[in-house]
């Protein structure tokens, strides 16, 4: 890693003076992970997969708006789409450690398919109800607890671990990139045909990535060691882990208070596009689509890093200013400058989830991967529908614009505290990075311990 980024700065020295050759250094910074094939392919199948997706999210709270007017049922939908990730995560992280990443993820996207496909004949011939969106919700968030931490632990053996960080800040591009484009086509859409067309066209995406997932080349990785241990242990054995190992434990905490208090203003968005910011449909689509501009914008900030450098207090940083954005965007009133306000707001999460995302990666042993990633997972996902059921609740007594500044304070007093933490951590970050070869030998400057 180090000598790919002394030759860059060489690079970029040989070329001072010359505007078009420091763009190119830069571009080749921003794009490294994918000279990588397999990075390549799943990243276009991806990409077209997740505007699928984001449709489909937007579509669906959307309808259960329109079939009911609740925010009770807003919070339900979302309690019943993300719980299944909570209980079955560290199942999902122990298939991922002890068997094929990629076939666990082909066959998760492939009963993605099949649910999109069916939410879809039932929207689409009239028959829909909400019972039915909360038991597809509920069979999707099934499939995403086991195609997460697969996914999540499947790039390092794409991109190898020198671009881990890289493959990870674009995936999050990708993710974003398709945040924007997503609601404010799927807006449009129903607006003009209604939302079953928006969950077709998201089970038909499903078909690049499985594509892409096929057409790849990996190789084969060392075989998890066998014992006679039960499963119930080996998933114990990440709990313990994480438990024991501080820095991890308080990244995760800190996501997993951001999860509960802050994210679930997403399950509330149709009643601020729809009662109070009178946006309809194509208004929430937009909303939407702004939070994904700055989860973008979020993601290329950090694809343009090349070392480990301060992501300790970058996390810290963007808690703070994601909790600080919701409260300014629950005081306003006005369309154009809640939309404005919500490109901060995915700006700061994307930085803390990414962030800690390439932190937590950088310490955890391939061998405790998949069920390390389950349990950010768990946090990030996982502790959202308590969030959401939660909001949901607080909304219909308070109202949304209350629910989502209580949520900002919370965030605004864990970054806080998370920030107090963070000098007493950096010594036990630094030589975790190093004993998982993060850095060979002596640490170079981005892992100093005033640095982390």
């Amino acid at each position: 890693m180090e000598k790919r980024e002394e030759t860059l700065a060489r690079n970029s020295q040989r070329l001072k003076g010359n505007g078009e050759g420091r763009a190119a250094v830069r571009l080749r910074l921003l794009l490294r992970a994918l000279r990588h094939r397999n990075f390549q392919l799943f990243f276009s199948g991806q990409l077209i997969s997740l505007i699928g997706t984001w449709m489909q999210n937007v579509a669906l709270a959307w309808l259960v708006y329109r079939l009911t007017g609740s925010p009770l049922l807003l919070g339900t939908v979302g309690f019943a789409g993300q719980i299944p990730v909570f209980i079955l995560a560290p199942a999902g992280g122990l298939l991922a450690d002890r068997y094929n990443r990629r076939r666990i993820v082909i066959a998760t996207q492939a009963s993605a398919l099949v649910l999109a496909l069916v939410l879809a004949g039932l929207t689409l011939a009239g028959s829909v109800r909400v019972w039915h969106i909360i038991l597809l919700a509920s069979l999707l968030g099934a499939v995403n607890a086991f195609d997460i931490p697969a996914r999540q632990a499947f790039i390092v053996q794409m991109v190898g671990k020198e671009d881990l960080m890289n493959a990870i800040a674009l995936n999050s591009s990708m993710f974003n990139g398709a945040r924007v484009v997503g609601p404010a086509v799927a807006g449009l859409v129903v607006a003009a045909v209604g939302e079953g067309w928006c969950f077709l066209a998201n089970g038909v995406s499903y078909i690049a990535v499985i594509v892409a997932l096929l057409a790849m080349k990996v190789g084969r990785r060392a075989p998890a060691e066998s014992d006679e241990r039960r499963a119930v242990d080996h998933i114990a054995e990440g709990f313990r882990y994480v438990w024991h190992t501080t820095p991890v434990r308080a990244l995760l905490l800190l996501l997993g208070l951001v999860s509960v208090v802050g994210t679930p203003y997403t399950v509330l968005m149709p009643i601020f596009a729809g009662q109070i910011l009178h946006g309809g449909a194509r208004g929430l689509g937009l909303l939407m689509g702004a939070t994904g501009v700055g989860a973008l914008l979020g993601a290329l900030t950090l694809a343009m890093r090349s070392g480990l450098r301060g992501l300790g207090r970058m996390a810290a940083a963007a808690s703070a200013g994601f909790g600080a954005s919701l409260i300014l965007f629950s005081s306003s009133r006005r369309f154009w400058l809640s939309a404005a306000l919500l490109v901060p707001v995915g700006y700061s999460l994307m930085l803390q989830m990414a962030a800690s995302n390439t932190l937590i990666q950088s310490m955890v042993p391939d061998r405790l991967r998949g069920r390390v990633m389950s349990l950010y997972s768990m946090m990030f996902m996982g502790m959202a529908p308590l969030g959401a059921l939660f909001a949901g609740t607080v909304a219909g007594v308070l109202g949304a614009p209350r629910t989502v500044a209580i949520g900002g304070v919370v965030c605004l007093v864990g970054s806080a505290l998370f920030a107090w933490r963070l000098p007493a951590l950096r010594p036990e970050v630094r030589q975790l990075i190093i004993a998982q070869g993060m850095a060979g030998g002596e640490p170079p400057e981005e892992l100093t311990i005033r640095s982390v």
